[in-house]
Order: structure tokens, then sequence, then C-alpha cells
């Protein structure tokens, strides 16, 4: 399976293609990864990202590639590899796309893409704990805050997302 197209007022999202790895590696190889293990080399930033878009055939998810104006922002999707508890959504955009709403505007799209294709009633974040930025963006975006709820790694802030209320 290969993405849809996922169409905002401002952004297209659609299915990765091999030239949204080099922004991919480049986050990957800078401070900014460390909320995501890294700094990372080129190689394990490769594996990471390769086996994200490999959910696609795989789960009948993944990441979307998030343009605007036709330029690559960033990616949002959903993202479960085998130790995550369950499905996942999550965001990555490039530092100068950030602040712009790109990754609010993209996250809600594929909510209800979530909504209507696998008629699930939430979806869960699941943030490193020193990541304010991210933590924020999900209660934005009408999370909650569970303790109760397993993440990956000791510590992990989940928020869940009510997925009910769309359409």
């Amino acid at each position: 399976m290969i993405a849809p197209f996922l169409t905002t007022e401002r952004l297209t999202l659609r299915m990765p293609v091999l030239a949204d790895f080099e922004p991919r590696a480049a986050f990957y190889a800078s401070d900014r990864a460390v909320w995501e293990g890294g700094p990372l080399s080129r190689v394990e930033a490769w594996r990471i990202w390769a086996s994200e878009v490999g959910l696609w055939p795989l789960r009948g998810y993944g990441p979307f590639t998030v343009e605007a104006d036709g330029a690559y922002v960033g990616e949002v999707g959903i993202y479960q590899a085998e130790d995550y508890p369950e499905a996942e959504l999550g965001w990555f955009v490039l530092p100068e796309a950030e602040g712009r709403g790109y990754a609010a505007e993209a996250a809600r799209a594929v909510m209800v893409w979530a909504r209507q294709s696998f008629g699930w009633d939430e979806i869960v974040n699941i943030i490193d704990p020193g990541n304010a930025r991210s933590i924020a963006l999900g209660l934005r975006l009408g999370g909650r805050v569970d303790a109760a709820r397993a993440g990956i790694d000791p510590g992990d802030v989940v928020i869940v997302h009510d997925l009910r209320g769309l359409a």
C-alpha cells in the first residue's frame, strides 16, 4: 500500500520518496534529534526512516511527507515500530518550518484520515518528557495526558486523542 494524498488548506500530505531522506538524515545528525535517540549516523538514520516508510505496505499506515507550496517541510504520520505499545501519531518539521502551524494542521488531517480509514476511537502521542514543544502541540491538538498508558521508554509522556468526534 502507498500513502493516499491528503490535502489541507495549506498542505499536501503524500507518500515519502527517496529524496525525502536527505532532510531526515540532516535532522538525525543534528542536536535536534536528542528527543529521538540522536544524534545518529546517516546509516542509523536510514534504518529508522526506511523502516518507518516500510510501515505503509506492512500496516497500511506510516509517515506522510508534508509539503507547503510544493516544498518539503517535514513528516507527520502514524508510527508503530515493533517495540511501540500501540500506533502513535508523530511529527517532524524542518527548523525553518517551525512555528507556522504545519505540524498541527497535518496532524489534524492524519487524525481524521485514521478515524475514517480504520475506525479508531483514539490515537496517542508518545513523547520524551523533555520535549516540551511536542508535548505542548499534543495538548493543543486536544489530547490529554494519560499517566497510566505505556510509552516506549520509562517516563514517556503519553497523550491520548479522542478521534470519535472526527468525520
